[in-house]
């Protein structure tokens, strides 16, 4: 059951989004999940499988939550990354509904 938070949330990923940050990202989610939510991914300079399939769920689950799940200031190498396994960067962007 999703908690039930005031105002939107903020979360900057970290550099590395490997196989050992994936369920750290997870708790992160978790954490923030019924408010809405902007991700700087500004930082990141590479990504996994795993934590990628870990942000597709978290636009899954706010998208469910009728919440905004924003992800903002994407790196290149986030971009590229998400693309070469098929993601498009926009459809990582939920708006409120």
């Amino acid at each position: 059951m999703a908690a039930k938070k005031a105002g939107p949330g903020s979360l900057k990923l970290s550099a590395v989004l490997d196989l050992n940050e994936a369920s750290v990202l997870h708790g992160k989610l978790m954490s923030m999940r019924g408010s809405d939510l902007v991700i700087d991914a500004s930082g990141v300079e590479r990504v996994g499988v795993q934590c990628a399939q870990v942000l597709v769920a978290g636009v899954m689950a706010w998208k469910d939550d009728k919440k905004s799940f924003l992800v903002e200031k994407a790196s290149d190498a986030f971009q590229k990354t998400m693309q070469l396994i098929g993601i498009e960067t926009d459809n990582l962007i939920v708006k409120e509904i």
